[in-house]
């Protein structure tokens, strides 16, 4: 039997409070992780705001794509991260501004000093874990 930890209560709870997702590195190549979670997740009923300035003003999976976190002009429950764990401080000081609940760290991504500074805000922070795979698993 599988033992339900406190970090799978924190993610089935995100998952369950998310409605509108901002998935930062949000690509148009079908063949990466980025691209497969958002379709995932828009075909189970999310609403994902794409963000990449590499693809501003187009659209993926017929989402428009903002080149900002700040750009999108409605409020985010989860920032879904899959950019390098370099650039997740500078992410979770926006997140702080778009006033999220959630951020999520990709597989392979994690950053204590992101995580210390939104947990200091009253974010929750997953990281190393894949959204696709953790909404399999609970729902």
């Amino acid at each position: 039997m599988n033992k339900i930890t406190s970090e799978d209560k924190l993610i089935k709870e995100c998952l369950l409070k998310s409605h509108h997702i901002a998935l930062i590195g949000a690509s148009i190549r079908q063949e990466l992780a980025a691209y497969e979670v958002m379709k995932y997740l828009l075909e189970k009923g999310y609403k994902v705001f794409p963000v990449n300035p590499k693809y501003k003003d187009d659209s993926i999976l017929g989402q428009k794509v903002y080149a900002d976190l700040l750009d999108i002009p409605t409020n985010i429950d989860l920032v879904n991260v899959f950019r390098p764990a370099a650039e997740a401080v500078a992410i979770t000081q926006k997140a702080i501004q778009a006033k999220t609940a959630y951020i999520w760290l990709q597989l392979a991504i994690e950053n204590q000093d992101a995580k210390k500074i939104a947990e200091e805000n009253g974010i929750v922070m997953i990281m190393n874990r894949c959204t696709l795979i953790e909404h399999k698993k609970m729902f």
